[in-house]
């Protein structure tokens, strides 16, 4: 069973899991490339991984069979375990519980070949709908109180699969980096009344300097103190406080800016190894007035090391005026089949 152990200094909230340590990718063992037969989230090894979830197929195919266009699994390796209970426990002055939570894996896509940036909006638009449907189950159940979407593309970012996925885990803890960037939203609000994510949205709408590219319904942005060169966010225009808020006919504009935003890194950056991170509203906080939800990507171009440890700070050697710009002169042309296509820079 993992374990929580929150950190008496800071209140930093630490998983212990065990189970991690079993994944082959731990003890040297890589997954062959390129369709390999031996990955296990290609269609025909279904019986590798744990039964799905849900599962975007035609009618007439069966569970845990080829035919699907997107499969929701629990992981195999998961960091938090979904069954018993969080049994809070005090050991002189330090606090643990179980490892409660739930740790799921979306399979993108049956294709071995593609990642995000190479999909089309209908199948953008499906993984959307996944990560709406499977966060208002989650919501349901007491224990879990925060739950996160995240993308690890790349070995440097984390990923120890090629076939492309993207991870969900519910906590029973609202984790602290949550937590403090609730507050900064609280204490800005109490100060001017207003959310700082839509201030933000507005001035920079104002200027455009920081701006990537924009919708009916969403913006991408390069945020003015950014940690990493290419940090870039995507936000709703309108005020929600997460993404199970939004109306469902702004979902298309979502996945399209989403995969659009991706394709632009992409081609700018050489397919550079990242992570996207849905912020979101607590699971008990319905209704927050002051949060704005949204996506940060943060490609991994440079590394982190003893001095951002140490202190906080990070060093980013580009611009966000320069980055905005860079990505905006990326010329993107929809053809027939709506892939999007490089067609000069």
């Amino acid at each position: 069973m993992p374990e929580l152990r929150k950190d008496p200094i800071i209140g930093r909230w630490v998983i212990i899991s065990t189970e991690r340590g079993k994944r082959p990718s731990d003890f040297g063992i890589t997954m062959e490339k390129k369709g390999s037969k031996l990955c296990p989230f290609c269609p025909g090894n279904e019986s590798a991984t744990p039964p799905e979830i849900i599962a975007f197929r035609p009618d007439n195919t069966k569970p845990n069979t080829p035919g699907w266009a997107l499969r929701v699994i629990s992981n195999k390796f998961p960091a938090l375990k979904i069954e018993g209970d969080l049994n809070r426990v005090g050991i002189g002055i330090f606090d643990k519980m179980n490892g409660i939570g739930a740790h799921e894996v979306i399979i993108e896509t049956p294709d071995h070949f593609k990642d995000f940036a190479d999909f089309d909006n209908e199948k953008a638009l499906n993984i959307i709908w996944a990560y709406r449907m499977r966060i208002l189950d989650l919501k349901k159940d007491p224990r879990f109180k925060y739950i996160i979407v995240f993308k690890n593309h790349g070995q440097a970012a984390g990923a120890s699969l090629e076939h492309s996925h993207s991870q969900l885990i519910a906590t029973p803890i609202v984790p602290k980096r949550v937590a403090e960037e609730l507050e900064g939203a609280l204490k800005y609000y109490q100060y001017k009344e207003r959310c700082i994510f839509c201030d933000i949205i507005r001035q920079e709408m104002g200027d455009g300097e920081r701006v990537v590219s924009r919708n009916d319904n969403f913006i991408a942005l390069e945020p003015f103190a950014p940690r990493l060169p290419f940090e870039t966010w995507i936000l709703p225009t309108k005020h929600y406080s997460a993404l199970e808020d939004i109306a469902e006919k702004e979902l298309p504009d979502l996945a399209s800016i989403l995969r659009e935003t991706l394709k632009r890194l992409s081609l700018s950056l050489n397919n550079p190894p990242y992570n996207f991170i849905l912020h979101s509203r607590p699971v008990e906080e319905e209704g927050k007035i002051y949060y704005h939800w949204h996506i940060e990507i943060m490609p991994k171009l440079t590394k982190v090391a003893g001095f951002e440890w140490g202190t906080g700070f990070y060093i980013n050697p580009t611009t966000p005026e320069d980055a905005a710009k860079y990505l905006r002169e990326i010329k993107l042309d929809v053809v027939e089949n709506n892939v999007v296509q490089q067609q000069t820079h």
